[in-house]
């Protein structure tokens, strides 16, 4: 069985300490795409830009900082409430992008109930396609 589990909220781009803009997102997770996490932004373009990394670098940056390369993810408070970062690096440019840490952490709760950690594999049905090529 195929589920998807989403949540819309919005993110705060950091241009600055002093300054964020809104940047309305969506959080996306596929049983059958087990150990990754999409993210959607809609920023004033045509198309909106599109980032999937890891679920378990999301899972761990909520707690502590995580990650290297491209996707950087991790806890803190901004003024007085619990936020999490995650910092995008790409050849077009890097961002920061601030995320309200108990919609996250609640979001990522869903997604964990539907597919447990360590038990990603059973959902790609690996052994099943495996058995039949083999049984030919």
């Amino acid at each position: 069985m195929h589920t998807v589990v989403e949540r819309e909220l919005e993110l705060q781009l950091v241009l600055s300490p002093e300054r964020r803009v809104a940047v309305p997102a969506r959080l996306g997770y596929l049983s059958d795409d087990p150990y990754a996490v999409h993210v959607t932004f809609h920023i004033d373009t045509r198309h909106p830009v599109h980032w999937m990394f890891a679920r378990d670098l999301l899972v761990e940056g909520v707690f502590r900082p995580c990650g290297q390369g491209d996707v950087r993810v991790w806890p803190t408070k901004t003024e007085g409430r619990g936020v999490v970062l995650m910092a995008f690096s790409s050849p077009d440019g890097d961002a920061l992008l601030e995320a309200p840490a108990a919609a996250v952490s609640a979001w990522l709760e869903r997604t964990l109930r539907v597919v447990p950690p360590g038990t990603e594999d059973e959902q790609l049905g690996l052994d099943d396609e495996l058995a039949q090529l083999l049984a030919q």
